[in-house]
Formats: structure tokens, sequence, C-alpha cells
């Protein structure tokens, strides 16, 4: 069993500090399609660092190191964990997939970090975690790292090819993220 910890809490500074969440893609916000997708897969979900309007639509964890960036939510999520695999996912990432997640929480037995890289571009914040790499990323963290990339590499995680994303992407949308404007409007111009 793993469980999933979507990352809420960033400060949107791209979008003047809107709640990424609570963006409208396709009709729906992105925290609902998230939790349409993880719901009944996942063991529990929780949000850390959630700041949104409204009730929250499942757990809030604060953030254990404020002001520590997506670095200190992926350690708080770690810490958190209640299954010794944690699924974790950036709160602006509205695309992923069951079948993507299902494929991710498959090879978790395989490596301490799951993580896809697409062209080249390692995606740490859309990956399968053991809760005891919790004690590395931790240590960055405490030793000032603060790129996620950075301090998933002391894990040697196993790195999911564009040649095993092909059958889960979506024209170019699987990995992708919410941070501009420009973004909303580019994916919300495409249909779902």
């Amino acid at each position: 069993m793993w469980s999933a910890a979507i990352l809420a809490g960033g400060r949107a500074r791209r979008l003047d500090g809107m709640d990424k969440s609570a963006l409208v893609v396709g009709g729906m916000a992105v925290i609902d399609r998230q939790l349409a997708v993880l719901r009944g897969r996942a063991r529990n979900i929780v949000l850390v660092g959630f700041r949104g309007p409204g009730p929250a639509p499942c757990p809030v964890i604060d953030d254990l190191t404020p002001g520590t960036g997506p670095l200190g939510a992926l350690v708080t999520a770690l810490i958190s964990a209640t299954t010794d695999r944690v699924f974790v996912l950036a709160g602006d990432m509205p695309f992923i997939t069951a079948p993507f997640v299902e494929y991710l929480a498959a090879l978790a037995h395989s490596a301490r970090a799951v993580v896809p890289a697409s062209a080249g571009r390692w995606h740490p914040l859309c990956a399968m975690y053991a809760r005891d790499a919790a004690v590395e990323l931790s240590a960055a963290l405490d030793a000032g790292e603060r790129t996620v990339a950075a301090a998933v590499e002391r894990l040697r995680p196993r790195l999911v090819s564009d040649e095993e994303l092909a059958p889960f992407e979506q024209d170019g949308r699987l990995l992708a993220n919410l941070n501009t404007p420009d973004d909303l409007v580019r994916w919300n111009a495409r249909p779902i």
C-alpha cells in the first residue's frame, strides 16, 4: 500500500499568489482533478501546506519547516506518511492519470525514489518515495540545499524514461504544471 501527499503550499508568485489548487482546468479545479485520480488508489491522501479558500478536501499537514520551499514540503510529506511508500505530487499538476500513478507504484519496490525524467528533466514532485528517504532529504535540507532534484539525486532514484512515459503521455500534458497565467490559458484552450 502507498499513500499520497499533494504539496499545495507554494507562493505562486508568477500567478499573483493565487491558490494553484483552485485553478480551473477543463472545467474542474486542479485539486479535484488530482483527488479524482488518487482516491481509491492511495491508502490515504494529505495536503501539505494547503492554504486554499474554504475547507480542505482532505486532511492538511502543516509544513514542518516553513520557508524551505518544495524540498521542505517533500520532507514533511515523508515524515508524516503512514505507509512505507508515498506518492508525492505538486499541487499544480492537473494532468496526471491513474494508469501513470499505478505504474510508478508498481516500480516503487525497485528504489527509494522513482522519478519521471522527461527530455532529461527530472520531475521529483511527481514521484514515488520510500518513507525512510526523509532521512537523507532532511539532511540535505539541514545542509542548506533547496533544490529538490539535487537532494533527490542523493537517493540514486530509479528514473522513468521518455520511452516508459510514452504510453501515458497526453499531448505533452502528463507532467505539465501551471506556473503562469499563460500556462492556464494554454491548457484550457486544448480539449481534455
